[in-house]
């Protein structure tokens, strides 16, 4: 597909928003899904400088560049302010987000509405993998935290990152 006065292609683009403090797996799953749906996948670390996360912005998508290597299309980077104006500056119309319960979606649905009326900008839902649906960075946090095993809910290298910053063996 090509513009009518344009010899490059339209890509199709989408942002997967967050604060991966730290990246999981379910982060991973729908970023990959995303992967296959558009040309161009951007993932848009939060900055919040009013909270201190567990790992820096830099760490955060430093992690994230490297676990999401292997889909080829996907780049990281950092933005605050209104995800829509990192979504214009871009000129990408949609985002993505994952859903893990319907406790989820009333948010969701809200941010959504907001951001389509603010810059027309469209939010697709992807219901989160079963075995992703009770994950969240501040769960395995706390978890990790208190010494759990949470090898089976992010990857290998955010584990190791995990089990450094927290000082467990």
């Amino acid at each position: 597909m090509t513009g009518p006065e344009s010899e490059e292609p339209l890509l199709r683009r989408a942002v997967c928003p967050g604060s991966f403090d730290p990246v999981t797996n379910g982060h991973l799953d729908i970023i990959g899904r995303a992967s296959k749906l558009y040309d161009e996948v951007y993932v848009a670390v939060m900055i919040n400088k009013s909270k201190q996360g567990l790992f820096t912005v830099e760490e955060r998508m430093d992690l994230l560049r490297q676990t999401t290597a292997e889909y080829g299309n996907v780049s990281v980077e950092a933005f605050h302010g209104l995800l829509v104006d990192f979504c214009k500056q871009r000129e990408i119309p949609a985002i993505v987000k994952g859903l893990r319960a319907v406790s989820d979606f009333d948010y969701e649905l809200q941010m959504a509405q907001m951001n389509n009326g603010l810059s027309g900008v469209e939010t697709l839902f992807v219901p989160t993998n079963p075995t992703y649906s009770f994950l969240s960075s501040s769960l395995v946090k706390e978890v990790a935290a208190w010494g759990g095993d949470v090898a089976h809910l992010v990857p290998p290298l955010v584990l190791e990152a995990l089990t450094e910053r927290l000082g467990r063996k």
